[in-house]
């Protein structure tokens, strides 16, 4: 049974609502094995940007190093943010050198401090697992583009265009071919695979508590065969399902099928 690593992290997000990200957490967390699962006590505060072009940066620090102290071999982060992510492929054992990253999400978080629009780190995340952006958060070494595949991204600000053609892309529409993406990650030649979802991947239809929803998306059942498949084919070294933001506890259980479908793709 995988081990459950929920992130509660709202730090990183720019929505006005970002702390229904911590209920949304929790909303998942409710419905995993409670032997399985550990929850961080992640800090309510705000933090500082510490003179960086980073909002909330220490609060970001220190939930990495929660991360860090509790991550397991082929844990599955609940978050919390996109960033999560960064701080686990910071922490994941055995380094990167043979890893490849599938990043699910309407938003490819292509961002540097430079370019943000609101200074939050979400949307620098993929940016950062390249090893590119604020030096105190950015993987170092950062993975290669080339070993990184691009799923349903579709609402791409103009200073996300120019790096995001720099990676192998996977539409949502081509998830109806549940080997593409597997397909898309062998030829990467990596021997492992962290697997990113934001669940804004997955079109309006399917979900209704994400703060950004895009039209386009994915369809729950096609992504998860999808990631079935992978799991078939290239060893999972962790995932993260994040972006999770429930307006009500209403919305929350009528989500919660789609996302434990997810859930049970990568676990």
């Amino acid at each position: 049974m995988a081990h459950f690593l929920v992130v509660p992290q709202w730090q990183g997000s720019p929505a006005a609502r970002a702390m229904l990200l911590t209920d949304g957490a929790a909303a998942i967390a409710g419905d995993l094995p409670r032997a399985a699962t550990t929850i961080l006590d992640v800090p309510l505060e705000a933090g500082e940007s510490l003179g960086t072009g980073v909002h909330r940066l220490s609060a970001l620090q220190r939930v990495r190093e929660l991360v860090r102290d509790n991550l397991e071999p082929g844990a599955v982060l609940i978050g919390g943010d996109c960033s999560i992510t960064v701080a686990a492929l910071a922490a994941i054992d055995g380094g990167t050198d043979d890893l490849a990253v599938v990043w699910c999400d309407a938003h490819p978080d292509l961002h540097t401090p430079e370019t943000s629009p609101s200074g939050a780190f979400s949307g620098m995340a993929l940016r950062a697992v390249l090893g590119e952006g604020e030096p105190q958060l950015v993987l170092t070494p950062g993975i290669p583009a080339e070993r990184i595949v691009v799923v349903g991204a579709r609402a791409v600000d103009a200073e996300e265009e120019a790096p995001l053609a720099r990676f192998p892309q996977v539409s949502a529409s081509a998830l109806s071919d549940p080997n593409a993406l597997a397909d898309a990650i062998a030829a990467t030649g990596a021997s492992r695979v962290w697997v990113h979802v934001d669940v804004d991947v997955l079109d309006p239809s399917e979900i209704i508590g994400v703060s950004s929803p895009a039209p386009f998306g994915a369809n729950t059942a096609e992504l998860s065969a999808a990631l079935r498949r992978l799991r078939e084919r290239v060893p999972l070294a962790g995932a993260t399902i994040a972006g999770f933001a429930p307006r009500s506890p209403v919305d929350a259980v009528d989500d919660l099928g789609a996302l434990l479908r997810l859930v049970g793709a990568v676990a």
